[in-house]
């Protein structure tokens, strides 16, 4: 084991990546690290090494140590869509640096108004690197030591014949083998030494290989043929079932939409919404590059910076397709086509472009049409990586204000390349609804249609168009009516947005003037400044096991305290309420020993932890009282079935009140247990406030695991039982005075805020994206027919039955 000393790159707050506001980072996707909030807009190098990349956006830069280890550090989240601005690079590839030396200088305003979060994470990309962080949560200077970076010594990894193992793997990926779950097999099997290959009639694939999996072209239901052979063959088919059980990781629930438009234009809807404006065709030029290679070693180098600096560059997003992306840039089966190529004279450019073409000629092959929408990704990581090659600028095309997008089909880095703001929809004659730039489109709320035919190709440019993406279709050139009509649909829907968002600001109450307070589910600092644009009352739900996942050790008290107190100041004069540790067997931890669990969903969880752990416990509450001021700060208890836990929890809550000199704190539970609605008279007596997580209760309630592919579907917090359990609940808080909150995620649904409200709810908390909407839906009942709705709710005899008695009081 050899460690290379690590200063601090900058000046600022130093955190480990678990504070990282970004899935990528702090799930350590990209690597381990540590991340530091700046106060100055100077990149320092940590120690001396050779530049191996500078982003063309100058947020970025990759060092090569002494040791051969990698550093990435990116300055600020999402800092790429910035394009250079604000940015200046001090240092090109190919440079030594010594430590302390100028890497990347930054306007911290200019970056710090456009950026998400101006965190500054540094990590070590290969993952056999391993990164220890130097007392957390503390300010530092630039130059000051902070980790060190420890290297392993190589180890033979390679995989013995001897043990082989054989399964049959069901694909339970509602949307099947596709990108997101293919590249989420391979990094769940990078650990591991066996070799495993996965069987689907006559298609075979290596399970290391992203592409290879997606050629199998394996949809939900299927079976597979699982084949490993190593020393820990079994250990890896036990851990491919299990994930097997959880589809893969997948969460997609909903069916692709289908075509419903008839007339010019027809198509399918990939992103819904309504656009007027004027067409522009998307044509880009193709990226020459040299046929002849310069000699192997020099190409497969070229080749594998400008892989790396395309990875570098993939940036993060919740929707898994960076990820996928990045999986398919490691994907081994590829490099080593490429390679091949190369050593037969080829130049990295045309050694990439040939291996993507024949893998993508393999997906074309499968006859899957979901899979043949996978090919649009390579396609554009063979662009990205030409460009790379040839070090050209990506082509931006100018949008006018309003326009359509037409293109045979749309590349995901073009996607986010385009002006937003000047964009109304797009209209692509090729492509599926489920293709990654759809995803893409519509988590930005850009109207798509997709798989419209070739006649689109033919609008002339700068045509009037309706692109109307929830029918499915593109009238080009209509008529004054028509426009009419589409103008009138955008402005009711605009208007109605614009005021829900509005009106968010001020408190919620009822038609008839019954208050009902609206706050927001949280889970980062981001999330609590998101609450508070979305006019959020408060945290009705801090999420604090965020802090204690994927990490060796505990965050200690300071490092809990740290984070606590950056919330609570993002929230202002408002409610801090702070759930304790949730954490039990399904989620474990390694410095928390977990025996075996048949049923991990009714083990050591919640607040039976957090007692078996007084340790862990102490520091948590000493955190919340230290870190939030008292007359904000409310506590509440996860998992609790009686009134002992509560009482016990609550002693330990005096003691560190009265050491810190604190004032009285509120203590509160959770209602997510049958037996905890069922007791909700007793709990009441002695908690200061009680919140249903319709979430757990629905799947304890019902029997069903939401975890489980084969019930999930059941798992419904509408369901008349659940409903019962919310109303005694409401019954029992009501006896003693104390009020009754929802934040699990039924709460985030404004058509069932009504239901909620009549069943004697009178805090909601929700997503900060729904906090408006939320709002909205309190102000149009009374608590008259909220009340009439409830109780007809609690005699139907279906969740559906009660759907259809909320859209009929709707009506």
């Amino acid at each position: 084991m050899t460690e290379t000393l690590l200063r601090a790159p900058i000046a600022g707050w130093l955190s480990t990546l678990d504070e990282v506001d970004d899935p990528v980072f702090a799930g350590r996707l990209m690597g381990d690290g540590f991340a530091i909030d700046p106060i100055v807009g100077e990149l320092r190098a940590p120690a001396d090494a050779t530049v191996s990349h500078v982003a063309d956006s100058a947020h970025a830069v990759t060092l090569r140590l002494v040791d051969g280890a990698e550093l990435l550090l990116h300055v600020g989240l999402e800092t790429v869509a910035l394009r250079g601005a604000g940015f200046r690079t001090a240092v090109a590839p190919g440079q030594a640096v010594r430590a302390g030396d100028l890497l990347i200088a930054f306007d911290l305003d200019t970056v710090g108004r456009a950026a998400k979060d101006l965190v500054t994470p540094v990590v070590a990309p290969d993952t056999s690197v391993g990164v220890r962080v130097d007392r957390p949560g503390r300010m530092v200077a630039a130059g000051e030591p902070v980790a060190w970076i420890e290297a392993a010594s190589s180890t033979d990894t390679t995989a013995h014949v001897g043990e082989a193992a054989q399964r049959r793997i069901t694909v339970t990926a509602l949307q099947g083998l596709h990108a997101r779950p293919a590249a989420r097999i391979v990094a769940l099997l990078k650990p591991l030494a066996a070799e495993v290959e996965l069987v689907r009639g006559d298609r075979r694939a290596d399970a290391r290989s992203t592409v290879a999996l997606l050629t199998l072209g394996a949809g939900a239901g299927d079976v597979l043929e699982a084949h490993a052979r190593g020393t820990d063959a079994t250990a890896a088919l036990d851990a491919l079932e299990r994930f097997a059980a959880e589809r893969f990781g997948d969460p997609a629930t909903a069916e692709p939409p289908t075509a419903t438009s008839q007339g010019q234009g027809g198509g399918v809807c990939a992103s819904p919404g309504l656009a007027v404006g004027r067409t522009l065709r998307l044509q880009l030029a193709d990226v020459e590059v040299a046929e002849a290679g310069q000699g192997i070693a020099e190409e497969t180098a070229e080749l594998d910076k400008a892989l790396r600096a395309v990875g570098a560059a993939q940036g993060s997003d919740t929707t898994g397709i960076a990820e996928a992306h990045r999986a398919i840039l490691d994907d081994p089966a590829l490099r080593n086509d490429a390679q091949g190529e190369i050593a037969q004279g080829a130049s990295a450019g045309a050694a990439w472009r040939s291996a993507l073409s024949r893998a993508a000629a393999a997906l074309e092959g499968t006859g899957d049409p979901r899979l043949r929408e996978r090919v649009a990704d390579l396609h554009d990581l063979e662009r990205q990586v030409l460009l790379a090659l040839t070090g050209q600028t990506p082509t931006v095309p100018v949008l006018p204000p309003g326009t359509i997008l037409i293109a045979e089909d749309l590349l995901p880095s073009q996607f986010l390349q385009l002006d937003r703001a000047a964009l109304a929809g797009i209209c692509t004659a090729a492509g599926g609804p489920t293709a990654h730039v759809a995803i893409l489109a519509a988590a930005a709320g850009v109207p798509m249609i997709v798989a419209a035919g070739r006649g689109m190709l033919d609008v002339a440019d700068g045509s009037t168009a309706i692109l109307d993406a929830d029918a499915a279709r593109l009238l080009v050139d209509p008529d004054a009516a028509a426009l009419a009509q589409a103008h009138d649909r955008i402005a009711t829907r605009q208007t109605a947005r614009a005021a829900d968002l509005q009106a968010a600001e001020t408190s919620a109450r009822t038609a008839d003037g019954v208050r009902i307070q609206v706050f927001a589910n949280l889970g980062s600092v981001a999330d609590a400044e998101a609450a508070m644009r979305a006019g959020a009352e408060g945290c009705g739900l801090l999420r604090t096991e965020f802090l204690f996942l994927d990490r060796e050790t505990a965050p200690d008290e300071a490092e809990q305290r740290a984070l606590y107190e950056r919330i609570a100041t993002a929230l202002g004069d408002r409610p801090l309420i702070v759930r304790t540790l949730d954490i039990g067997g399904d989620k474990p931890v390694p410095y928390l020993p977990f025996a075996d669990e048949e049923n991990p969903a009714l083990g050591q969880r919640g607040v039976r932890l957090s007692l078996a752990r007084p340790d862990l416990l102490d520091a948590q509450l000493r955190a919340i009282v230290a870190g939030v001021p008292a007359a904000r700060c409310r506590i509440m208890l996860p998992m609790v079935v009686e009134v002992a836990e509560l009482l016990a929890v609550r002693a330990r809550l005096d003691a560190i009140t009265a050491e810190l000199g604190r004032g009285v704190v509120e203590l509160g539970v959770m209602i997510e247990t049958p037996a905890a609605a069922l007791l909700a008279d007793q709990l009441a007596e002695h908690a200061d406030f009680l919140s249903v997580g319709t979430n757990d209760l629905t799947q304890y309630a019902l029997a069903a695991d939401r975890g489980n592919a084969a019930v999930s579907a059941m798992v419904d917090a509408l369901h008349p039982a659940v409903l019962r359990l919310i109303g005694m609940a409401a019954d029992g808080a009501r006896r003693h005075g104390r009020w009754l909150g929802v934040c699990g995620g039924l709460a985030s649904d404004p058509r069932a805020a009504a239901l909620l409200i009549g069943l004697g709810v009178t805090e909601l908390s929700a997503v900060p994206a729904a906090v408006p909407a939320v709002k909205a839906a309190v102000r149009r009942t009374t608590l008259a027919q909220a009340r009439g709705l409830a109780e007809r709710a609690l005699a139907a005899r279906s969740a559906g039955e009660v759907r259809t008695l909320i859209d009929e009081a709707k009506a």
